[in-house]
């Protein structure tokens, strides 16, 4: 299984870097990922509504440049399908069973994903109904996906 995780900005801080970079060695052993980083806007105090909308655009259109339409789209939205690990692993399981080989996820930047990539995913995924810095949503979600790979070859991780 491929894994991509197509990202907006960077790990700007050394202890969110070694986070990812933990997790990434982790996974080496269960699927080919790939972290994808676009650059990311800057979004000034008080911008409206009209404004945020176009930064999303823009970072979509970034994003957009590494999509796959042989890949299954999950994107991570706040609105989206609410899960626990065991059916995440499920779901990864399920893919792979499918014939789906390649999975990427997305993960928006300050303002969250643009609609039209919202409305491309196959799947909307929340972690949370609470807003996370998307440094932190990278590594919850290198997380889970290590989690999941646990899960689904049986063996054990903490709880």
């Amino acid at each position: 299984m491929k894994i991509t995780i197509v990202s907006v900005g960077k790990l700007k801080e050394k202890f969110w870097r070694d986070a990812a970079a933990e997790y990434q060695k982790r996974l080496q052993s269960y699927c080919k990922l790939e972290i994808i980083e676009v650059a990311d806007e800057k979004t000034p105090d008080n911008a409206g509504s009209g404004l945020e909308a176009k930064i999303r655009q823009r970072e979509g259109d970034r994003i957009r440049k590494h999509l796959s339409s042989e890949a299954y789209l999950i994107a991570l939205a706040i609105q989206g399908t609410s899960m626990d690990s065991v059916e995440f692993s499920r779901t990864i399981d399920r893919l792979g069973i499918a014939g789906r080989s390649h999975i990427i996820f997305l993960i928006g930047g300050s303002l969250g994903l643009d609609e039209s990539l919202l409305a491309e995913a196959d799947l909307k995924l929340s972690f949370s109904q609470m807003t996370f810095p998307h440094q932190l949503m990278r590594v919850i979600l290198l997380e889970q996906i290590y989690r999941g790979y646990r899960i689904s070859s049986g063996q054990p991780y903490h709880k």
